[in-house]
């Protein structure tokens, strides 16, 4: 089954995800050995492509990145709203 995407893109919270990373001082596989203790398998390479939104985010996953990164839903879909001005 092929995942749909939006203009070309599989998320839109890239971006945000990025972002805040960076705001906390984590690389991509730090963030990703975060995720794993709490059981959410994340490569580095699978943050990367969430970060240039060429992976899909399974609702579970952005649960956990969003706890690891101590941000809300209203935080990392925070000017996502630009997507969908066509």
């Amino acid at each position: 089954m092929k995942t749909k995407n939006l203009n070309g893109m599989y998320n839109i919270v890239g971006t945000n995800i990025k972002k805040y990373r960076e705001l906390r001082g984590l690389s991509q596989r730090e963030l990703s050995d975060k995720l794993a203790l709490l059981g959410v398998t994340l490569y580095h390479s699978d943050i990367s492509r969430i970060e240039s939104f060429d992976l899909f985010v399974r609702d579970y996953e952005l649960k956990a990145i969003c706890k690891v990164l101590s941000i809300t839903f209203d935080e990392v879909y925070a000017n996502t709203d630009k997507n969908f001005e066509f």
